[in-house]
Order: structure tokens, then C-alpha cells, then sequence
């Protein structure tokens, strides 16, 4: 890697970039294969974030100012009620980690899908460590409980990090691919192996609380091959959808789709209103039924904001 070079540098001439790690308020930029920047943001400006291209001013040899955020693709990223967490964006492929231990929270899963079906992410689910099956029967999350989400037609691929990477290789190219999931899940070792010049640091999880520590702590992107990219994330135990309203929220399941619209009232919630169609489905087995409990607990999770909380 080399810092930006005089040659590439004039005085109040802009350069184009892609932001390929973000810190708080300072960001890396790479404006050319190899060439990147220190850059702080512009006055107040809020929301750079890891992949977004941006117009960036030289100040010295190795450091510049973000000037402006061209148009995204995608975004990719968490609402709570009075907070947002902005995570990744032009991402075309969400690769949410699974694995066998530690135990894996589905609802967290249901979330990120849900994010990634409202931007038009292309989404693939990842079961690692399955050396481990066998291992810890009371916390396996084996193929089986995946079977669902294949059925729905997500793509499912079952890797050992420490053997078997070569298999998603093939799934990388020509993609941004975003690795989220919780931590201890082998995001880290994954990317590594993926990777080997990344030497992103791997922990042990622990086994009483069946959980993994942080090791990563900020959003990086890694060239894999000239035309694609691997974004690492943090781990997370939460996944907000304030972002949403309860129709987005709904077309976030897929095998929803086929009967929103049709109820008898245009303002349906789906929750328990006569002629939902939505409702009549599930009662008949069209869909797992337990869906619909799901979809209820993530719309009452959905709190109104006040307009003025900004």
C-alpha cells in the first residue's frame, strides 16, 4: 500500500475515491489501486461510511478532506428508536455468518434479510464451523434448522473457515459482499483465509455464555480481486428496523408477497382484520404459519418517532 503521491496531487484539484475503512469521524480513502488518503469530513458532515464513493481535496501528501458523498447503490444499516448505525454501502451481497456454535439468535438472521430484501441486496447465508457438528449437541445449529430459509430460496452454503473456503470463492466474484453476523461466528478467521494479507484478529468464544468477543471494532473494506470486494463488520447481538414502516417491514418476507395487496381492507396490518388474506394463507399451510408471529413481534417492535426528534 502507498500513501497519495504528489504526482496524483494538485492543489485545489478533487479526487474521486472509495471510502475503505471508517473511524469515527476519519475515514481511509482510496482514490487509486493502492493509493489512500487520511481523510477527515467536511465541516458537520454526517454519514461517510465504509464503501460509499467520495469527492475528496488533498491537503498534504497523505492526507485529505471529504467533500461530498456521490449517489449510493445501497445502504446497509441498523435504526433504533433515537439512534442510527450506518454499516456498509453499494453493497450487492449480504453474507450473514452462521455457525455451529455459537448458538445463533434466527430473529437476528430474519432481520438482516429483511434490511437487505428492502435495499435490493442479494442475500446469502453462511453456516461455518461445521467441523464443530457433533461437538456441543445442546448448541448446534445444524443444516436441518437451515432447511426453512432454503425452502424460502435463499442461498445456504455450509463452509469450515479452517478447511473448506475454497467453496464460496466462486459466490465472491464480481460482488461487494458485506460479512455481518454476531460475534464469534468466525467473520475474522473467514475473511483471513479469504484473504491472508487482511490479519484481522480472531478470539475464542466462550463457552459458559455462549457467545464470541469482539475482535473487530470498525468497518473495513479488502479488495479480493480486481472487480470485487469484502466488506468486514463488527459483530452484533441487535439489529434495529426503526428504518422500516410496517409495509416495508412486511415485504421484507418473502413469501409474504404473494397476498399483500389483496386484503379487504387497503390499510391491513395483518394482525388480526377480517379478510386478510395474509392471515387466510397461513391458517391453510400456503407458508409456515410461525412466520406470522415473527412479522408480529418485529411491528410491535416498530415505535413511531416524533418528527422533531432530529
Amino acid at each position: 500500500m502507498r500513501v497519495g503521491s504528489t504526482d496524483s496531487k494538485k492543489a485545489g484539484v478533487s479526487l474521486t475515491g472509495r471510502v475503505i475503512a471508517a473511524y469515527g469521524r476519519h475515514f481511509e480513502v482510496e482514490a487509486a489501486p493502492g493509493t489512500i488518503y487520511s481523510c477527515a469530513v467536511r465541516g458537520k458532515k454526517k454519514g461517510v461510511v465504509c464503501g460509499d464513493q467520495v469527492e475528496i481535496l488533498p491537503t498534504t501528501e497523505n492526507n485529505g478532506v471529504i467533500e461530498a458523498t456521490l449517489p449510493r447503490t445501497t445502504l446497509f444499516y441498523r435504526s433504533e428508536v433515537f439512534r442510527e448505525k450506518l454499516i456498509a454501502a453499494n453493497v450487492t451481497q449480504l453474507i450473514f455468518v452462521l455457525a455451529v456454535v455459537p448458538s445463533c439468535n434466527l430473529e437476528l438472521l430474519d432481520r438482516c434479510l429483511i434490511v437487505a430484501e428492502n435495499q435490493g441486496i442479494k442475500p446469502l447465508i453462511l453456516l461455518n464451523k461445521i467441523d464443530l457438528i457433533g461437538q456441543s449437541e445442546q448448541k448446534q445449529l445444524t443444516a436441518h434448522d437451515l432447511l426453512f430459509y432454503r425452502e424460502l430460496g435463499y442461498p445456504v452454503l455450509e463452509i469450515s473457515a479452517q478447511t473448506s473456503v475454497q467453496a464460496l470463492v466462486p459466490l465472491l466474484r464480481g460482488q461487494t459482499s458485506l460479512l455481518a453476523g454476531q460475534s464469534g461466528v468466525g467473520k475474522s478467521t473467514l475473511l483471513n483465509a479469504l484473504v491472508p494479507q487482511a490479519l484481522q484478529a480472531t478470539a475464542e468464544i466462550s463457552e459458559a455464555l455462549d457467545s464470541g468477543r469482539h475482535t473487530t471494532t470498525h468497518v473495513r473494506l479488502f479488495r479480493f480481486d480486481a472487480d470485487s470486494s469484502i466488506i468486514d463488520s463488527p459483530g452484533f447481538q441487535e439489529f434495529g428496523l426503526q428504518q422500516l414502516n410496517e409495509e416495508t417491514l412486511a415485504w421484507g418476507f418473502t413469501e409474504f408477497r404473494p397476498f399483500l395487496g389483496l386484503c379487504k381492507f387497503r390499510d391491513c396490518r395483518h394482525i388480526a382484520e377480517p379478510g386478510c388474506k395474509l392471515l387466510q394463507a397461513a391458517e391453510e399451510g400456503v407458508f409456515d404459519a410461525r412466520r406470522i408471529p415473527c412479522y408480529h413481534k418485529l411491528v410491535k417492535g416498530l415505535k413511531k418517532l416524533p418528527p422533531d426528534w432530529r
